[in-house]
């Protein structure tokens, strides 16, 4: 087999380097001229230039439509697994016994978070539900298909249910119900 290539000293592949590095007789640096490089280096000013620039507009535009205190979009609930009710500020329930109108906001407000829990309601919107058991129900293979949740009666608060003579959930006594229902998320 014949070589094409002469081996070549180690000087001759420094001075080629060389030449390539900086060549005095053309003028060229890396093998481009000064004002090929001048304009290398104008294209990419302005192409990064603008790309900084698209990115400080979407990001004022952006911060333009979002309120610094209040999240824009929630996926969340506000309580993400519990409800506690009556609801209040900080969780502190304070009142007279003895001063109705300290306790009667309270009241109202478990009579109408219960009203959809009375016996009636949800003998006709649920299904009876075998206690202890695991209710299972088919979807027939079709999406969507309405199911329907097991019974939970208020009856069954016992002297939290508001259905005694004075329906006042105990505050009247001094013993105050506190409610905490648990959230499908």
């Amino acid at each position: 087999m014949a070589r094409d290539k002469e081996k070549r000293s180690c000087g001759q592949v420094v001075a080629e380097w060389r030449a390539f590095l900086w060549d005095p007789r053309t003028r060229q640096f890396l093998g481009r001229t000064g004002s090929s490089w001048g304009l290398i280096l104008l294209f990419y000013l302005v192409f990064y230039g603008f790309l900084a620039g698209l990115f400080a507009l979407t990001m004022w535009v952006m911060l333009q439509s979002v309120d610094p205190h209040v999240p824009k979009y929630q996926d969340r609930l506000l309580t993400p697994g519990l409800m506690i009710r009556p609801c209040t500020e900080g969780l502190d329930v304070t009142f007279n016994v003895s001063q109705s109108q300290t306790w009667h906001q309270y009241v109202r407000a478990l009579h109408q978070f219960l009203e959809p829990y009375n016996d009636s309601v949800q003998a006709a919107r649920n299904a009876a539900c075998a206690a202890g058991r695991y209710n299972e129900q088919p979807d027939d293979a079709v999406p969507n298909y309405p199911k329907r949740a097991c019974r939970f009666e208020r009856s069954q608060l016992g002297p939290c249910a508001g259905l005694g003579p004075h329906g006042d959930y105990g505050y009247g006594s001094g013993r105050p119900c506190v409610l905490v229902k648990v959230n499908r998320v």
